[in-house]
């Protein structure tokens, strides 16, 4: 019987949640697979979009995959959003925003939603986000179950308050810390 593998990955921005692709236009982006020599059959459980950073789980079981992306699994996030978060913003998140998916409507499910009361300790990012000379921001969580395409960016938008940086801290009860940027950590699940 094969022995599974399961790995906990700080992504670095800029990095596609997958080892190789066939498409043109992605041959010169950055893959999971230069970061660390993954066995063979290694696959990401969920994903993280190019300019998302963060916690990411690896995995060569299936079934370990499918159990964390169904929507019994939190995925919790912290977001940099453009601007001073409002209460009703905070209120209509945690409620749940309507918001459009390949031309279908839904609304999200209702979600844990707070603003942090100091800014996390991340390591810069390799691409500047604007500075305060632009105006404020500020840092929320956001915890959900659910995990649309684009889901936490197109909810802070939907209420006003765009993302300006998103980086996964926990998947149930799997945290980010204590990864530094791009490092890899065999974990058992």
């Amino acid at each position: 019987m094969m022995q599974h593998r399961h790995f906990k990955l700080f992504k670095p921005y800029g990095y596609l949640s997958q080892f190789i692709t066939n498409a043109k236009h992605e041959r010169n982006k950055k893959f999971l697979g230069e970061l660390y020599d993954f066995p063979e059959g290694t696959m990401a459980i969920g994903r993280l979009d190019k300019d998302s950073e963060g916690l990411l789980l690896l995995t060569t079981d299936g079934k370990i995959s499918a159990e964390i992306t169904s929507n019994k699994t939190e995925k919790e996030y912290y977001v940099q959003v453009d601007g001073d978060i409002s209460e009703t913003a905070l209120s209509d998140l945690t409620k749940g925003v309507t918001l459009s998916y390949n031309g279908t409507f839904y609304t999200t499910q209702p979600c844990q939603v707070f603003k942090l009361e100091t800014t996390p300790n991340f390591p810069p990012r390799i691409k500047k986000i604007r500075d305060e000379r632009h105006g404020k921001t500020s840092w929320i969580s956001i915890t959900i179950t659910e995990g649309k395409f684009r889901q936490v960016r197109k909810m802070t938008a939907k209420v006003g308050f765009p993302t300006l940086r998103l980086v996964r801290v926990r998947v149930g009860s799997i945290h980010l810390y204590p990864l530094k940027m791009g490092e890899v950590l065999k974990i058992d699940l």
